[in-house]
Order: C-alpha cells, then sequence, then structure tokens
C-alpha cells in the first residue's frame, strides 16, 4: 500500500445551522456505510477552518461535503472539481466556514502540499435561517446519493471502498453522543417553546424599550461601586 495515494474524505459545515449541516451529516453517512483502508482518513471537519490545512497538505486525493449556493433549484447536488473548488466556495458564501476553507487550501497550495486532485460534493440548501434546526427533508434526501458519487468519483482515480457487512449504529459513527442526528433531532425543544428565527415573542413586545445610550449606560456600570451594581 505504500504506493496508494493519502485520501482525506471530509464534511465540512455547522450543525446548527439547518442544511448549512449537510457537509457534516454526508461524512458521518459515507463512515457508516463504507470501510476506509488505511490509506483513507474519514473526517468531520465541522466549522475548524484554517485548524484543517495539515489534513490538507497530507492528502494527495481530497473529497469535501458541503452545503453550497449555487444558485440551483434547492437540493440540487452539484460536482466540482480540482481548480474550479475554490471558487465555487468563494463565489457566494452562505457561512463564515467556507471562507476558512479557502483560507485552508490556498495556505496548503502556498506551502507546496496541495492535493492532486479535488472534489466539492454540494447540494443547494433549502433552508439556513433556522439555528437549532435539522436538514431539511430534500437535503437529507441527497446524503445517500452524495455518498455514492463521492465513492465512484474515489473508484476512477483508483481506490476502491468497500460496504460494511453492516452499517455501523448511530452511535458507532462519526458523531459526538450529543450531535448524532437521531439524539439531535429528538432533544430539540418545538419552535413554539424556543422560537428560532429570533423571538418575536420578546422582540414585538410593546413593553420592550431598547437602550437609547448603550455605551453609556455599560461605561457607567463599570465605573459605579460594586456593591451599588444590580
Amino acid at each position: 500500500m505504500d504506493d496508494a495515494p493519502s485520501v482525506l474524505v471530509l464534511g465540512i459545515g455547522n450543525l446548527l445551522w439547518a442544511d448549512e449541516g449537510f457537509g457534516v451529516r454526508a461524512v458521518e453517512e459515507f463512515h457508516r456505510i463504507y470501510e476506509a483502508p488505511e490509506n483513507v482518513r474519514v473526517m468531520d471537519g465541522g466549522t475548524q477552518g484554517i485548524y484543517l490545512v495539515q489534513h490538507i497538505r497530507d492528502a494527495d486525493l481530497l473529497v469535501v461535503f458541503d452545503a453550497v449556493d449555487y444558485g440551483l433549484p434547492p437540493a440540487t447536488i452539484k460536482l466540482v472539481e480540482d481548480d474550479e473548488v475554490p471558487a465555487f466556495l468563494g463565489v457566494k458564501k452562505i457561512s463564515l466556514h467556507q471562507t476558512g476553507f479557502q483560507e485552508v487550501l490556498a495556505m496548503a497550495e502556498m506551502m507546496g502540499d496541495y492535493p492532486r486532485h479535488l472534489l466539492l460534493v454540494g447540494v443547494q440548501p433549502v433552508e439556513l435561517d433556522d439555528y437549532g434546526g435539522s436538514l431539511r427533508p430534500a437535503v437529507k434526501a441527497r446524503i445517500a446519493p452524495a455518498v455514492e458519487l463521492a465513492v465512484e468519483w474515489l473508484a476512477r482515480h483508483g481506490v476502491t471502498m468497500k460496504k460494511r457487512a453492516e452499517p455501523l449504529a448511530e452511535e458507532e459513527t462519526l458523531a459526538s453522543r450529543e450531535m448524532r442526528l437521531g439524539a439531535y433531532e429528538g432533544g430539540r425543544p418545538r419552535p413554539d417553546e424556543a422560537c428560532r428565527f429570533g423571538d418575536e415573542r420578546l422582540l414585538a413586545d410593546a413593553g420592550f424599550v431598547g437602550s437609547t445610550d448603550f455605551e453609556g449606560e455599560i461605561d457607567a456600570l463599570l465605573r459605579s461601586p460594586a456593591g451599588e451594581r444590580r
């Protein structure tokens, strides 16, 4: 296996913003279904950004799962390869992690350790503005085909993935205990219990009056004796 390429299969995104978590959920499913040979590393990159640079530098082949605003119909999968990958991540950013990942790729190239081949498996999100929300059904349905497209691309580059005899149980996947898909979706409060779009119940209350001199009030609070603070 000494001549086998070093492969990194990476999922990036933020699970807390609905379809922004697609990349992480996709790489979890990849790991759940397929055994990784010694030369293949499967990794949840989350929103780590620049901290991923060494992992990118070590890879000959890089597969990235992510939610990407391509301007296409919701839940559309689009594959982007090689030199086009950084450009697509930067056209219309949907979160800060994409800026960070562009920088990771640029830094790896600057340091002379850039993957020979890259594949971005992106899905057009349906909903992002839902803090604490999960994947929308249409996007969740794209996980399985996205994984298979990545496996096919790896095969074309000489890397054969083998399916597990039995897919891993949820507690054996890459996800932490709190962020496993079933636990995350089952443990969220209903929207009427914890509004995830900005709490209009407070903002629309006629009794709420914002500060007219926020900085002045903070300055006065900091200068007042501790016994007078409330």
